[in-house]
């Protein structure tokens, strides 16, 4: 699933091709994604600009001119293409197409269907069921070590699970979850509430560095967040731990040839029905 990093680099992708641009088509090509489009839905989008674009947690949100805004969650497959050339042939997972007034298309394939669109008025935004629960953004001056460390005292749980509750922090993935334990040195089996003080500092430097880290990547491998096939926001990022088990610990002697630690490399473990990976000797 798409995290912080990949959302962000599509909505860097979208701002220069969307705002400022009025929607002169819109094609709905379905009812529903994950859940039933609003009603007149190609109708309330035909016609509006788009004043901005921005990122709540791993959500996508296009400020339009009439008072309302587009909500766009990519789920398990989604992707935005953009196409110059409007008669080219729809795919089969091409579900909704945005049109520009410059001619641009703007395609949501999803092939699961696992994805989100909502059309919400402004002034109910926050309060929206998918938003209002959120916790701060882990790049914004809000998220530090204290708030942290305050969110997570008492909680009983693996640290790893309690960074995906969106309400201590919104966005934070599973990938990215592993790759901050990592970096922070933190075992992902540690109780929430002994993150406490030195700790929480260190965990919440770790996810600020590396998802600033997965976001310079995807801009830095893609030109201006584009893909050669049209592709928004997917990148190959050089994870330190994840989807590497039995892999050399970066860092550390703790390889997988035994090493003269024999620490047997990274390890994999399942939480809450999700994959970590870690290394024993340097996550405590």
């Amino acid at each position: 699933m798409p995290e912080l990093p990949e959302v962000e680099t599509v909505v860097r992708g979208l701002r220069p091709r969307l705002e400022g641009r009025r929607l002169r088509r819109v094609q709905q090509r379905r009812k529903d994604l994950r859940f039933p489009l609003p009603a007149r839905f190609a109708e309330r989008l035909t016609g509006r600009r788009v004043e901005r674009i921005e990122r709540r947690a791993k959500y996508i949100l296009a400020h339009l001119d009439g008072g309302e805004a587009l909500l766009a969650h990519l789920g398990m497959s989604g992707r935005m293409l953009l196409v110059e050339d409007p008669d080219e042939p729809l795919q089969a997972h091409d579900h909704i197409v945005l049109e520009t007034d410059q001619g641009l298309q703007i395609r949501f394939n999803d092939t699961r269907r696992f994805g989100i669109m909502d059309l919400v008025a402004e002034a109910e935004l926050q309060a929206h069921w998918l938003l209002k629960d959120l916790g701060p953004e882990p790049l914004s001056n809000a998220f530090n070590g204290p708030f942290l460390a305050e969110r997570l005292a008492g909680r009983r749980t693996p640290i790893k699970a309690a960074l995906l509750d969106q309400k201590i922090v919104a966005g934070l993935g599973n990938i990215y979850a592993s790759e901050a334990l990592f970096h922070a040195g933190l075992s992902p089996r540690r109780q929430a509430y002994t993150v406490q003080r030195g700790r929480a500092e260190r965990l919440a430097w770790a996810i600020r560095d590396v998802l600033q880290r997965a976001i310079a990547a995807g801009g830095s491998s893609l030109r201006d967040y584009v893909q050669a096939d049209g592709e928004l926001g997917y990148f190959q990022h050089q994870w330190a731990v994840y989807d590497r088990e039995g892999e050399p610990c970066p860092g550390c002697d703790c390889g997988a040839d035994g090493g003269p630690l024999g620490g047997g490399g990274i390890r994999r473990l399942v939480q809450s029905n999700r994959a970590t990976f870690y290394c024993p000797r340097r996550q405590r």
